[in-house]
């Protein structure tokens, strides 16, 4: 049986060699079918978008040939970059103005050169210290809430505004500044060091009940070095002994997806979905590059603003880890937006794909609802104490039961 199968499916030499020139000569063809229907394709888009363009570049260069007085060129094609992205219809596709973005990329970045004060204007345009970052040359210099900045370097800064300020601290080339500040009317000289300004993202507490350790992580931001900071407060709760951690993303609305990922990774091994995206070109799934999944009970206390990096972080932890929602129903931001910087220095984001749950769930508009929602105390305004914060004292009543 097996031979005669065998002589049966021989062909001729001469029949190969013919069966070969006809397959070559049939994909031929197909070949030059697909790269004709590509290249007309290819031709049409090329027409659109020449004819898009020139009409572009002929208006350009007829309002610029013929306005009356002088127009500033960048302006006019920062204006027309601007109004494409409005044109968009949606609210996280924004140019970003170059005051915006100097307070944009510093929050983000996490670190800035400077003295480490917010400051605003009062209503005779005096600069005010709004706040004082904590660990910075300005602390350190003894610089207070409240205070009147007066002058710069002898500089006086009568009617200045806030950006301007900023400037004079950014791009003052001393290592040190000397200001001349009012507090409770008097004049206080200070000298402080102009140098790199810290943000803290992240912040961390062992609370001890009922002989258990309970850890406790706030995170303000993803900035660029958030990452590194919560690391360094997980490893610390660890190793003083935990055995349960809360995650409070409370009013945290994103930032870098990176530094989400990478703290994901601390908690779930490679095996873990993380988060989806899904663009143009189809849905791609991304996986923690962790290699352990811890196994102690995790809570995460959310509001209506947290948002973006946020939500990421919190559906991973609850659709992969399985730990528990308290709080508010998340704020639902599923997309993802990518920064683009013009030569000039001036950015833009505009929203290039939908992120998705590793179970595939988009949230976008829906947010993630919690397991035990609690609303949160205003009385805690008056006295924000741990204590007076009743969504906090919910996750470690909740936490306490796993």
């Amino acid at each position: 049986m097996d031979t005669e199968i065998k002589d049966n499916k021989q062909f001729k030499l001469s029949e190969v060699i013919t069966l070969i020139i006809i397959t070559i000569i049939i994909g031929f063809i197909l070949g030059l079918s697909v790269f004709k229907i590509m290249s007309d394709k290819n031709k049409t888009n090329k027409k659109n978008t020449d004819e898009e363009l020139s009409k572009f570049i002929e208006n350009y260069n007829y309002i610029v040939d013929n306005y009356y007085g002088e127009l500033d060129k960048e302006e006019l094609i920062a204006s027309a970059i601007s109004g494409m992205l409005e044109s968009i219809d949606d609210p996280y596709t924004t140019y970003i103005d170059n005051d915006d973005n100097n307070s944009f990329n510093t929050t983000l970045e996490g670190s800035f050169q400077g003295i480490g004060v917010e400051v605003i204007n009062d209503s005779d345009n005096n600069i005010i210290v709004y706040n004082v970052i904590e660990d910075s040359p300005a602390s350190k210099a003894g610089i207070q809430s409240l205070d009147i900045i007066k002058s710069i370097n002898g500089n006086s800064l009568e009617n200045t505004t806030t950006s301007d300020f900023v400037a004079l601290v950014k791009e003052n080339d001393l290592s040190t500044i000397n200001l001349v500040l009012v507090r409770n009317n008097e004049e206080i000289n200070v000298t402080v060091n102009r140098d790199l300004v810290t943000l803290k993202s992240v912040k961390s507490e062992i609370f001890n009940r009922n002989d258990k350790k309970i850890g406790y992580i706030y995170m303000s931001i993803f900035a660029n070095n958030t990452y590194l900071q919560f690391k360094q407060e997980l490893q610390k709760l660890e190793a003083e002994g935990i055995d349960r951690l809360i995650i409070d993303v409370r009013s945290n609305t994103g930032g870098y997806l990176t530094a989400a990922e990478n703290i994901l990774s601390l908690f779930l091994d490679s095996s873990h979905v993380i988060y989806q995206t899904e663009d143009k070109e189809g849905t791609n799934k991304f996986y923690s590059k962790g290699n352990t999944t811890k196994n102690y009970p995790i809570v995460i206390l959310t509001n209506e603003a947290s948002a973006s990096a946020s939500e990421i972080l919190t559906s991973a932890l609850k659709e992969e880890y399985g730990a528990t929602l308290v709080g508010k129903k998340t704020y639902g931001k599923g997309t993802v937006q990518e920064l683009k910087t013009l030569p000039d220095g001036e950015q833009y984001k505009f929203t290039t794909k939908k992120w998705l749950t590793p179970s595939g769930n988009w949230i976008n508009g829906e947010g993630i609802q919690v397991d035990v929602e609690v609303e949160f105390n205003r009385d805690y305004y008056d006295n924000p104490t741990y204590e007076n914060d009743v969504q906090l004292q919910s996750a470690i009543e909740t936490i306490l039961n796993k």
